[in-house]
């Protein structure tokens, strides 16, 4: 699927406030709803669009601490990697699972927990447990200067 202006202008607008309703994302993009709705599904079934959520405030739900975890492996197998990566996805601790390359760490994680004392349960009882981990590394977030979501569409 080729993305034209009108594509591209509805994916600004929903990535911005994924509750608009069809009514005024038309409007904003310049087209009458029902292309506009067309337009949305035909985005969605090509995949472009993964998803609709809403943001929380971490903070507010008592989970104020975030830790860049750096985590190498001891060997570099196809199975290793799939076993780290299966487990990782059903810890709701970890935001963000990134495999990397050019560095000593094989994996960076993000993680949101409680407190440190919560932290320590995590890494102590979850990480430091998987099959693989040979070493880890914990960089503590102090404060978040920029958090950006939306994907710069051209």
């Amino acid at each position: 699927m080729k993305l034209d202006r009108y594509d591209r202008q509805i994916l600004v607008e929903l990535q911005r406030d994924g509750r608009l309703s069809n009514q005024d994302l038309a409007e904003r993009i310049g087209l009458s709803p029902s292309p506009c709705l067309r337009r949305v599904r035909a985005l969605e079934e090509a995949g472009f669009i993964t998803g609709y959520h809403a943001e929380l405030d971490a903070k507010k739900l008592d989970l104020s601490l975030m830790v860049i975890l750096s985590i190498s492996m001891d060997r570099h197998t196809p199975e290793r990697f799939e076993r780290f990566d299966a487990a990782v996805k059903d810890m709701p601790e970890v935001l963000e699972c990134l495999l990397i390359t050019g560095r000593d760490a094989d994996y960076q994680l993000k993680v949101v927990v409680r407190d440190m004392e919560a932290y320590q349960d995590f890494l102590l009882n979850k990480i430091t447990r998987l099959e693989g981990v040979a070493g880890v590394h914990s960089s503590f977030v102090l404060r978040r200067v920029l958090e950006r979501r939306d994907l710069p569409i051209t």
